[in-house]
């Protein structure tokens, strides 16, 4: 097979395939023998009529069009290995020859990635943000802490506070009429959380167990169901329990009661570090995401569309995914959200496009530098996936071959590296 390459403009090429006309012959009988087996030729069952039948029965064009389908896209696919290019996009092809006894001659013309011409890349000048820890963060860490394990005491007399949990029954109308979606019974809700309507958890602060009290709001004007948006609201809200948070006390006992820990200072120590060591990665990301931005910005790349809207499409599925684990679909967010799927698609665009550079940004990084993924990265790398969901490194990684992620897994790894060469030969103040 002979292929020729052609840079026509942009990031396009035009590849000039030639193949032997041996393969032509070896397509046309794999053609025949496909098409004999659907065909009905007096005389004969299916399969069995020879091939000068079936061609006569169907037309030579035909079986000459079964043919190519066969054998071209194989060609095409072997022209790609063997000239290096990579593709992004689907080729237009056009059939140049076709006779028999001669080679098979067409033309694959497609996008392929661009070309990204470096600037520096090492010696790239950074700051390293501080990461000390202050008491006021440990004092704060400590105050979560009494929070998540505070005992809930019922409030018998006396009003509800801000922070305290109410069990309540309501209703609500618009101009009078009860809406779907309006009621509740024995709720629990914590006044301050924010998780009602604007200005409805304010009217219960100072409501005692037993009182009931009609609240009036309005819906915000980006409610999720567009029937209720910017309307005026009235609720019947029956207070039948108080619940108040009792805090322990910051000593000994609390940190024995929480922690591993028999004293509140060794509880103290380990809270400290544990801010210290999050500081210390988040310090150490900030440094990486600078040093990408500068590789990126000194780069010249023209990012093709084609790359973007397929990034798009990625982030897209990716936030259906997350919906689905949250028992919704993108169906009904767009309904709650009064928004569309080109809305969200324009939102994204900003940072796909970012994406697509930095990944080919980072890839020519590596390719110069001769960056891979090495068999000791890759078990690594699979061993830590596997053990966050307890399973075998061998059996996890069966499973990546199988899903078709292994290679994305390599490539991860690339990036991942090539990140880290960038800061070894960094300036990091």
């Amino acid at each position: 097979m002979k292929v020729n390459v052609e840079k026509i403009e942009r990031n396009f090429v035009a590849l000039e395939v030639e193949v032997d006309p041996v393969k032509l012959e070896e397509a046309l009988n794999k053609a025949y023998r496909k098409i004999s087996k659907k065909v009905n030729i007096p005389g004969f069952r299916k399969g069995k009529a020879p091939r000068v039948l079936v061609e006569r029965h169907v037309g030579k064009e035909y079986l000459k069009e079964e043919a190519l389908d066969l054998l071209v896209p194989e060609a095409y696919f072997e022209a790609v290995r063997e000239s290096g290019i990579e593709p992004i996009d689907k080729p237009k092809v056009d059939i140049v020859q076709v006779e028999e006894n001669k080679p098979v001659i067409f033309k694959a013309t497609v996008e392929v990635k661009p070309e990204v011409k470096l600037g520096d890349y090492t010696g790239l000048k950074v700051e390293k943000h501080k990461t000390e820890v202050t008491d006021e963060e440990v004092q704060a860490e400590l105050e979560r802490l009494r929070q998540r394990h505070a005992q809930l005491v019922n409030v018998e007399e006396g009003p509800a506070q801000s922070g305290d949990i109410t069990v309540i029954d309501f209703e609500g109308f618009v101009d009078g009429v009860a809406f779907p979606g309006g009621t509740g019974t024995d709720y629990s809700l914590e006044l301050g959380s924010g998780t009602f309507i604007p200005g409805f958890e304010d009217q219960l602060v100072g409501s005692a167990v037993g009182e009931t009290r009609e609240i009036s709001v309005t819906f915000p004007d980006n409610y999720h169901s567009p029937e209720l948006a910017g309307k005026d609201a009235k609720f019947k809200v029956e207070v039948k329990g108080i619940k108040r948070k009792e805090l322990a006390d910051l000593d000994d006992e609390f940190a024995k009661d929480v922690s591993e820990f028999e004293t509140l200072q060794e509880l103290k120590n380990s809270i400290l570090n544990r801010l210290k060591e999050a500081a210390e990665r988040q310090a150490g990301e900030r440094i990486k995401d600078q040093l990408v931005e500068k590789a990126v910005e000194n780069a010249e790349v023209d990012v093709p569309e084609i790359m973007i809207q397929q990034k798009i499409d990625y982030m897209l599925d990716s936030f259906s995914q997350r919906l689905r684990m949250q028992g919704l679909n993108l169906d009904d967010y767009l309904k709650y959200t009064n928004s569309s799927i080109e809305a969200i698609r324009k939102d994204y665009r900003p940072a796909a496009e970012k994406s697509v550079k930095i990944d080919l940004v980072l890839e020519a990084i590596a390719a110069k530098e001769n960056v891979e993924a090495t068999d000791e990265d890759i078990e690594a790398r699979v061993a830590e996936m596997a053990a966050r969901y307890n399973s075998e490194p061998a059996v996890f990684k069966q499973w990546l071959e199988n899903a078709g992620n292994l290679e994305p897994l390599k490539k991860s790894i690339v990036i991942d590296k090539t990140v880290d060469f960038l800061q070894e030969k960094a300036v990091i103040k």
